[in-house]
């Protein structure tokens, strides 16, 4: 009896080696690359938020296959730049696509006008 339940694990063992390469998930990724990519996008969602000099929580952050994407609104060119540099010093981050749209200042209203 014992070698019998010993038999079934070693063959249960055997298939999940035998097929653990072939586990992608739709995107073609590998489960260890979509955890890999999970952690950069957490860390630098973390060093994101650490930031003092200015909000950087509205920026979105997604990683595929290393490739980090920041997506958002921030107020100036130096946030902007700020996000970048961050995403850039993170490690296992290999490119940084910069989607951030910098808030243009709202226009001044002319002298006068009461709303």
């Amino acid at each position: 009896m014992r070698a019998f339940s010993t038999f079934r694990i070693f063959v249960a063992m055997l298939l999940v080696v035998a097929f653990l390469p072939a586990c992608q998930s739709m995107s073609g990724r590998s489960a260890g690359r979509v955890i890999d990519d999970k952690a950069i996008s957490a860390q630098v969602k973390t060093k994101l938020a650490a930031d003092k000099a200015s909000s950087l929580t509205r920026i979105g952050v997604t990683t595929v296959n290393g490739v980090v994407h920041l997506d958002g609104v921030v107020d100036n060119v130096d946030d902007r730049a700020r996000a970048v540099d961050i995403a850039r010093r993170v490690a296992g981050a290999n490119k940084v696509v910069d989607n951030i749209q910098v808030n243009p200042t709202p226009a001044a209203s002319p002298s006068g006008s009461t709303k």
